[in-house]
């Protein structure tokens, strides 16, 4: 059960911490509770600046920190010169953080903190490599540690006043690619671009699914109908990002879905 005060109490213990921030609603809340908690100087709120990471959540990144006056600081990181993150095997994401404590351990070991992860609950039961090379190199997950679901964060966010408390899930550009499919730069500026693109359109909730030349478009089921009317205009955006074909996921959107192929791994 979600206990406000055992989070405080945590953060408290931990004296100074770095929180790995991405804009979601979990390393939102996270860094508000810990800024709130420890304050300024105590908090540093972090975000890894990749050609994973789409434009708009980088935006919303530093419009997030600036609102609340906390202190953040962006760090370059280099994924794709790393073959095995490239490679874009299942455990791909487990480079990906890797790469991410490479960044912030610096300014951990500098400013004597400790680095956090904004893993809930529900985190722990998914296909999550990265969450183990976090917990490898010693960050700790605040949020885990004093009994927080997904609803929980988004229930105290709201409670709070934070505007990510209904932000839909996201998730790295590169998680847009189906395993055994190599991850570059040009893949991801398609991606970003044609999401982009989408997003103008009203699309809150969306996945450009990348194989190739061909993207497969994700929104929820009752986005379907309105994908079907604006069908010309998106197709149009679609492939002035790059693609030669498109289409339409009749099944609708599905967080995580590409890990559907690891099943039968």
């Amino acid at each position: 059960m979600a206990d406000i005060e055992a989070l405080r109490f945590g953060l408290q213990r931990l004296g100074k911490v770095i929180v790995a921030f991405s804009g979601g609603a979990d390393s939102s809340f996270l860094a508000w509770m810990a800024h709130d908690t420890l304050g300024f100087d105590n908090c540093i709120v972090v975000t890894a600046v990749s050609d994973s990471l789409a434009d708009e959540e980088l935006d919303a990144c530093r419009e997030f920190t600036t609102s609340w006056e906390m202190n953040f600081i962006e760090v370059k990181t280099h994924e794709l010169l790393n073959p095995l993150y490239v490679a874009n095997q299942s455990d791909r994401c487990y480079y990906c953080k890797t790469e991410l404590m490479d960044a912030i351990e610096p300014i951990a070991i500098s400013n004597s903190s400790k680095v956090t992860l904004g893993v809930n609950l529900d985190d722990l039961g998914e296909h999550r490599p990265g969450q183990l090379a976090a917990k490898q190199r010693g960050a700790s997950f605040p949020l885990v540690e004093a009994g927080f679901t997904k609803h929980d964060v988004r229930k105290f966010s709201q409670s709070f006043g934070l505007k990510t408390w209904d932000k839909p899930a996201s998730a790295c550009l590169a998680s847009r690619i189906p395993y055994g499919i190599d991850v570059d730069i040009n893949s991801l500026k398609m991606i970003n671009r044609a999401e982009s693109s989408l997003r103008s359109f009203g699309f809150s909730q969306l996945r450009v699914r990348h194989y190739g030349d061909l993207a497969r478009i994700e929104v929820p089921l009752e986005d379907l109908p309105k994908a079907i009317e604006l069908r010309q205009e998106m197709v149009l955006a679609i492939k002035q990002a790059g693609y030669s074909y498109v289409t339409l996921d009749l099944e609708g959107f599905r967080s995580g879905n590409l890990n559907q192929a690891l099943a039968g791994n």
